[in-house]
């Protein structure tokens, strides 16, 4: 049996011809899809990195958590007094802020995809449906907890 010390662990697991995505690209898909668009891209991201599954788990659940936070903002802000530039704000003030904890649970598996020195995927086409079908979704959410509240 092999020592542990000679176990490959970089890419052990991980589809190696599918490239994973820049991390901090992620945040535009936060600012301009919302909390869905970025835990989608995380997601799917951690995939490719090969993130463990408890850790792929945190991500989705950061995503939730993220989602009840903007519906709670939205009911504060906008149901009470119909404010919408602040709600705006605050909405992707809390998808920014999720996709930062996202990135985090993603770091180390990133930092050892940087080692072997290869090329990063392009987000263009995935961050650009993502960002528009978290953004509709999103504003479906909103738009049924406005009629049920």
């Amino acid at each position: 049996m092999p020592d542990d010390l000679l176990r490959p662990t970089i890419g052990a697991g991980v589809n190696m011809s599918v490239r994973p995505w820049r991390l901090m690209s992620q945040t535009y898909v936060a600012f301009f899809g919302g909390v869905i668009a970025s835990t989608v891209v995380a997601y799917l991201n951690a995939g490719r990195l090969g993130v463990d599954a408890a850790k792929r788990r945190l991500i989705l659940l950061s995503g939730l958590a993220g989602l009840v936070v903007v519906v709670a903002v939205f009911l504060l802000l906008y149901a009470d007094s119909g404010i919408t530039s602040g709600l705006r704000v605050g909405i992707r003030v809390v998808a920014v802020l999720c996709c930062m904890a996202q990135i985090r649970l993603q770091r180390p598996m990133d930092r050892a995809f940087q080692l072997r020195g290869a090329e990063y995927g392009s987000l263009w086409g995935v961050g650009i449906a993502a960002t528009i079908g978290g953004a509709i979704a999103e504003a479906l959410i909103l738009l049924l907890v406005t009629v049920i509240w």
